[in-house]
């Protein structure tokens, strides 16, 4: 099923252009949505073990061949200014057909490239969550629920489907939010981020100091560290309380360049791989980025039909992977097949020390 025109329209005008006056209610445990069951398939947006018209299409080579596992968390979506809830109910049919529709579609495929793709349904916040009034009287306690599922989901993963394979993190916004959580309690300094490719956490703000062991990388092949970055449109500036990227504006943190990959603060229209469109091309030599005080400001991306839209907005946060959709794409492929070579490297190291 091709993905409507309209639907990816409105996801970006309501995530990111909605006023910040919302229907809200006191948070109370008894209202909280029913928890996951992780060992069901349905609490699963995305499952090797489904079979999936939307993800499937993305694999390049059969799934039971893929070197590495990707473990995706979806941005907020929950996000109707009428809509009173704390937390999405994982049970809401039309809520999850949007996940998959836009996210698993648009966000997650980018990774199916290099791995199989692992993404659990749970109990997002509502996006007035992160702002105040409402993040202090119920958005905090609303974000305990929605990671306590991604705990649990990333737990259950790990006990009946890793077996001791690579793991690539992958988070955009509130996702992105959840993702660095799930490092800090199950990666950081510990014993499973020897397994860890590389964290992908665009849209999110991460401090120079956010992790003890776990580093920005800064070539196109590095491992074992996270990559950042927040995307808006050149010559625009983000507004408190409105726009993801006001967060990172001016703040001391590395910002991943997601056309090079390196320290380069600019990349060139020709060496952009290509933005993925709601048409389902893909549209190479579209932007050039600049990065400056914390962001990546994006040209209006050229060479697409009917990119009205594009032009109309200036908050690119819903783009942050959309428009470096084939970039991403190529360089984690690039981080999976490094990472295996330097484990081959290191074992025959091992292997010499232990003949000698």
């Amino acid at each position: 099923m091709k993905l409507p025109k309209f639907l990816i329209f409105i996801s970006v005008v309501c995530f990111f252009g909605c006023k910040t006056k919302y229907s809200s209610k006191e948070f109370l445990l008894s209202d909280v949505p029913k928890t996951p069951d992780y060992s069901d398939l349905n609490s699963w947006a995305a499952h090797p073990k489904k079979l999936d018209s939307i993800i499937d299409k993305f694999y390049n080579s059969p799934k039971e061949n893929l070197k590495a596992d990707v473990f995706y968390i979806y941005p907020t979506l929950l996000t109707n200014k009428n809509n009173d809830s704390w937390n999405a109910s994982v049970n809401d049919s039309s809520h999850n057909l949007t996940v998959r529709n836009v996210a698993i579609r648009f966000q997650a495929s980018a990774w199916a490239s290099a791995g199989k793709i692992y993404s659990p349904y749970y109990r997002q916040v509502h996006y007035r969550s992160f702002f105040e009034p409402h993040k202090s009287s119920g958005g905090m306690d609303a974000g305990v629920v929605a990671y306590d599922d991604i705990k649990k989901a990333f737990q259950f993963y790990l006990k009946n489907f890793n077996e001791g394979r690579p793991i690539i993190i992958v988070g955009h916004s509130q996702g992105a939010y959840h993702c660095i959580s799930l490092l800090k309690e199950f990666f950081d300094g510990k014993e499973l981020q020897n397994q860890l490719v590389a964290a992908y956490l665009p849209g999110s703000h991460i401090n120079d100091d956010e992790f003890n062991t776990i580093y920005p990388l800064k070539t196109p092949e590095g491992v074992k560290g996270y990559l950042s970055w927040n995307t808006f449109r050149k010559n625009r500036k983000p507004r408190k309380n409105k726009h993801p990227a006001f967060y990172a504006w001016k703040k001391r943190q590395f910002v991943t360049n997601p056309i090079s990959w390196d320290e380069s603060k600019f990349g060139k229209i020709e060496d952009h791989k290509g933005l993925f469109f709601y048409d389902s091309n893909i549209y190479n030599k579209s932007v050039f980025i600049e990065i400056k005080e914390g962001i990546v400001w994006s040209s209006v991306p050229k060479g697409i039909k009917g990119n009205i839209y594009l032009k109309l907005i200036k908050n690119y946060h819903f783009g942050d992977i959309n428009i470096f959709w084939k970039d991403i794409s190529d360089n984690v492929i690039n981080r999976v097949n490094n990472f295996y070579n330097l484990a081959s490297e290191n074992s025959k190291i091992s292997l010499k020390s232990s003949n000698r």
